[in-house]
């Protein structure tokens, strides 16, 4: 009945909705940095939006990537492609998944989605996980072969010790597995529940290892944009957890990060970043998503306000003692890039230029005109801070006038090679970036 409703709504909105783009977005590169421009918030009936039609690549097209580096389509056909995950032999894991579906709850959750799937979101997820198979690193895999089928929206993964964990969109899922098998066939046993529910708006649990192994960090988005749907749904949602690998006992590590969409250790100081997708609805340049270090017991503003102490008034009721201790990001990306994947650089295997800093999926903005994101960049790191302007690696998924899009960026890895891994769930391939500095490989399997 409820959904009924909804949709009679909406059937009267949206094309209203998809027309409303008078408000234009500013120059994104102000928003580049630890202290992005903040314009003042604005509050819409309809919010401003541009949609791109997805359509895919033909033959011999691809991404564009900056002189003297080759990109070669690794794997097609894949069925919306999410993460890619390298293994220690050199196979490359790829997650193919989308979202269970959630109980429309208010016109705008139709509406949206509607919007989404213009842009190619709503594509078939294949719940499951691929393997490739590059013994020589050249990047034609040999082999390409599901390694387990039947998941339940899963998207971050981690190897440690002997162990497949997988993150499904309710719980995290343990498989016995060893670097150099193809396929799983033990069953997987449970670790620990994840907040889901039949709303579960941001659906993806992304993941991350500790260094030692012992821990997993799994990121969990809000319910909502901003609590409309009511603030009790958000419980223990918007977070960041750690999980005990052995025992599957968990607890907050960090709150008020709105959804936490892909998060890496730093390698060296064994530092914990995410890169975190902020809230919409208040104006095409609010509010900037984010790449940063994430501390135990951090809140980062998530729903009371944003970067920092920037109160949003749409909250209700308003919490000063949490607007206070609200920690500002390191980096701003610009406003809603939908900031997807992060990996950090392993010295200069790929390019000198991109030796120390990381690597980040933006997936693009649906709700903003003129577009942003749809491109991978490179954020340079200084004394291991993210600082200075970013660098673009992947780009031209978008159509030269911006109304179609080929494909849309969503997790990235470097191989054994040094190699740039990029998902691309609308393209449903698997990108390939390589350039002239790179690690010798051995051309059998370890």
């Amino acid at each position: 009945m409820i959904a009924n409703r909804v949709r009679a709504v909406s059937g009267l909105m949206l094309s209203a909705l998809v027309s409303a783009c008078s408000d234009q977005g500013g120059d994104p590169s102000k928003q580049y940095g630890p202290n992005p421009e903040l314009p003042e918030a604005h509050q819409y009936l309809v919010p401003p939006m541009s949609v791109p039609q997805a359509v895919g690549w033909k033959t011999g097209e691809a991404p564009t990537v900056p002189a003297g580096m080759r990109i070669q389509a690794m794997a097609t056909g894949l069925m919306h492609p999410r993460i890619v995950y390298p293994l220690p032999n050199g196979d490359i894991l790829v997650v193919e998944s989308n979202g269970p579906g959630t109980m429309l709850f208010r016109p705008k959750d139709y509406i949206s989605g509607k919007i989404k799937a213009r842009a190619g979101a709503s594509n078939k997820g294949g719940n499951r996980i691929t393997l490739l198979r590059d013994a020589n690193g050249d990047g034609v895999p040999e082999m390409k072969t599901v390694l387990v089928d039947h998941l339940h929206s899963p998207y971050g993964i981690a190897w440690v010790a002997d162990t497949l964990y997988v993150a499904n969109t309710d719980a995290i899922i343990a498989f016995p597995f060893t670097p150099g098998q193809t396929e799983i066939t033990a069953p997987g046993a449970k670790l620990a529940d994840l907040p889901a529910g039949p709303i579960n708006h941001h659906w993806t649990k992304s993941m991350a290892a500790s260094p030692d192994g012992s821990k997993l960090y799994v990121g969990v988005g809000s319910n909502s944009n901003i609590t409309e749907n009511g603030i009790d749904i958000e419980e223990g949602r918007a977070a960041i957890y750690e999980v005990d690998r052995l025992t599957g006992a968990k607890r907050l590590f960090a709150t008020g990060t709105r959804n936490p969409t892909n998060l890496a250790i730093q390698p060296g100081t064994g530092q914990l970043f995410a890169v975190v997708n902020e809230r919409d609805e208040i104006g095409p340049d609010l509010v900037p998503d984010y790449l940063s270090s994430i501390k135990d017991g951090g809140f980062y503003g998530w729903p009371y306000s944003y970067w920092g102490q920037h109160v949003d008034e749409r909250v209700h009721p308003q919490d000063p003692a949490m607007v206070a201790k609200a920690i500002k990001p390191d980096y701003g990306l610009s406003s809603h890039v939908a900031a997807l994947g992060l990996a950090f650089s392993q010295g200069e295997t790929l390019s000198p230029q991109f030796a120390d800093g990381a690597f980040v999926g933006e997936h693009g903005s649906w709700d903003r005109d003129p577009l942003n994101g749809y491109q991978v960049i490179f954020v340079p790191f200084v004394n291991g801070r993210p600082s200075g302007m970013p660098t673009p690696v992947l780009t031209n998924f978008l159509a030269a006038d911006k109304s179609t899009v080929h494909g849309r960026p969503v997790g990235v890895a470097l191989d054994r090679t040094g190699a740039l891994v990029v998902a691309d769930d609308v393209g449903n391939t698997v990108w390939r970036v390589s350039g002239s500095v790179g690690r010798a490989t051995s051309s059998t399997n370890q």
